[in-house]
């Protein structure tokens, strides 16, 4: 690629910042490229003509399209409705500006909440629709599986518009909010905050559930492989493998070694699990991209809470 002008959505927010942080370690090879990171300070992207103005300012070649509301488990079971409508209208404004600039190539971010919660393991690129979401965040859910199929009918009108489904995302920039933050993202703040005080570091629900975990340097930069290599209409899972699938016990127990925090881990068992479990698939993603190496574990969770800490006054508490 070279000359090209890449609008990214939503694109200071964490995976804007994960696609960021590759392209500095890779500048040499984007270097006749211009990236654009999109706030949603800079428009509502909910509002056709605040998008269209976007398209026009920019004039993107390609776009990374992020932009979504988003939030944790208790957010969602809360706003089924606002977040069914609001991302409806930002997929739709956004996918249909790109029409009309006649961008050459769009790449979408899913969800795996979007796959049925009743399902055989693990879940693959086929299974989209062969049945209902999970309830707890099916307002989300159901619209990013609109956002699937909009692509693919995009495509069927000749435009390269592909979409990708990635597992748990955590990493620097994440958000930390208490009250609507994802797991790792949640964990993180909790074991900073009864490590600062003094107190137990309290767990919502068993600790059961089972999840894969995709670190956001990463998932930044299978993004931008994507973006120069992957052109089916039907989405790509971006996933570690497997066998990399843990428990929020086990993450809590990850983030308390990180946090260097030696008081008591607690589990509060009168709150909602969620879904026990969504195991995906990474061999479509490995048969296309077989030399991808996935930060370890450990390093990334490391990482992550050494970012928290080291930076209070821009972390999105």
């Amino acid at each position: 690629m070279g000359g090209k002008v890449i609008l990214v959505t939503g694109g200071t927010g964490l995976v804007g910042k994960g696609i960021e942080a590759h392209l500095e370690k890779n500048a040499d090879a984007h270097k006749n490229e211009k990236w654009i990171y999109l706030s949603s300070k800079e428009a509502d992207l909910r509002n056709f003509q605040e998008t269209k103005q976007v398209f026009e300012k920019y004039k993107p070649t390609h776009v990374i399209h992020l932009a979504a509301m988003v939030g944790g488990l208790f957010k969602n079971m809360r706003l089924k409705l606002q977040f069914f409508r609001d991302n409806l209208q930002i997929n739709d404004n956004v996918l249909e500006c790109a029409k009309d600039a006649k961008v050459e190539k769009l790449v979408s971010c899913l969800s795996t909440c979007i796959f049925p919660d009743k399902v055989t393991y693990p879940i693959d690129e086929t299974m989209v629709h062969l049945g209902p979401p999970h309830p707890s965040n099916e307002g989300y859910a159901y619209a990013k599986r609109m956002l699937d199929v909009q692509c693919r009918l995009y495509q069927e009108q000749g435009h390269n518009f592909v979409s990708v489904i990635p597992t748990n995302i955590y990493g620097p920039w994440d958000n930390y909010n208490l009250e609507d933050s994802h797991v790792i993202p949640g964990l993180i703040h909790k074991c900073f905050l009864a490590k600062k005080n003094n107190t137990d570091f309290t767990i919502w629900g068993t600790g059961s559930p089972l999840r894969q975990f995709i670190y956001s340097e990463d998932l930044g930069a299978l993004m931008v492989w994507t973006l120069e290599n992957y052109n089916e209409s039907s989405p790509l899972i971006l996933s570690v493998g497997e066998e990399d699938e843990v428990s929020i016990a086990d993450v809590a127990k990850e983030v308390v070694n990180a946090m260097e925090f030696d008081g008591n881990l607690v589990f509060d068992n009168t709150k909602s699990d969620g879904q026990f479990k969504k195991t995906a698939s990474n061999r479509k993603l490995l048969s296309l991209y077989p030399n991808f190496k996935f930060t370890p574990w450990k390093e990334a969770v490391k990482k992550s809470v050494t970012w928290f800490v080291e930076n209070q006054d821009k972390a999105r508490v």
